[in-house]
């Protein structure tokens, strides 16, 4: 039997830890990593290259649909699954549209993870309940017709200061996390803004909040 590879991101240890202690206890699953927010999670999943990321949806830094982004172009092979405590359907099609081949309600038992991390390990995909597999085939015809999204203009590096302006960092603190010079921080900012039409802190603020990029 293949063992089946397993990367967890959750920003709360207690949850990754519990995750972790039932997932360990199923065959052919091997827990090889954690990461506590979006960036060590694209970072460890790009080194590591597990058949599976396990994601959670709000992560600090980067959230769970940017990661999924960022991983199909990092490590292809590895296989993203949501976990979320949403089941709005924005969510569910950005996931699908971003790359995830799983979305995962967090409220759901142990039984729909392990379920999820077998269908699509197996490549298929895999809606938690009470998401249809319907909807599956829905979401797919509705991200098929989708129109042109502003956001996907948007560089990796400015979805990622997008994400931390709007977990309140400043621009000197994200300079820091993110290795680059405050002027290079600006110079993203003011593309992002300029891309997405925005004029104003509270533009982008309510831009964010819109799209359900939220602050952590």
């Amino acid at each position: 039997m293949k063992t089946t590879t397993i990367i967890l991101a959750d920003d709360h240890h207690v949850v990754r830890q519990g995750f972790k202690a039932l997932l360990d206890t199923q065959e052919g699953f091997l827990v090889v990593a954690e990461a506590g927010d979006g960036l060590e999670a694209v970072k460890i999943t790009e080194r590591l290259k597990p058949d599976i990321l396990v994601a959670d949806l709000m992560m600090p830094y980067l959230n769970g649909l940017e990661v999924t982004r960022q991983v199909g172009k990092l490590s292809p092979n590895t296989k993203v699954i949501i976990l979320s405590m949403y089941m709005d359907e924005p969510y569910v099609v950005e996931a699908l549209q971003n790359g995830a081949c799983g979305y995962v309600l967090k409220e759901s038992n142990i039984n729909d993870l392990v379920k999820a991390i077998h269908e699509v390990a197996a490549g298929r995909h895999y809606l938690g309940s009470p998401l249809s597999e319907l909807a599956v085939v829905a979401y797919k015809e509705k991200i098929k017709g989708a129109s042109f999204d502003l956001y996907n203009t948007l560089t990796t590096r400015e979805r990622e200061v997008l994400q931390l302006v709007v977990d309140g960092f400043t621009a000197a603190e994200i300079a820091t996390k993110l290795f680059i010079s405050r002027r290079t921080v600006e110079s993203h900012r003011a593309s992002l803004m300029q891309k997405l039409s925005l004029n104003s802190r509270a533009d982008l603020m309510e831009y964010a909040l819109k799209r359900g990029i939220r602050r952590r």
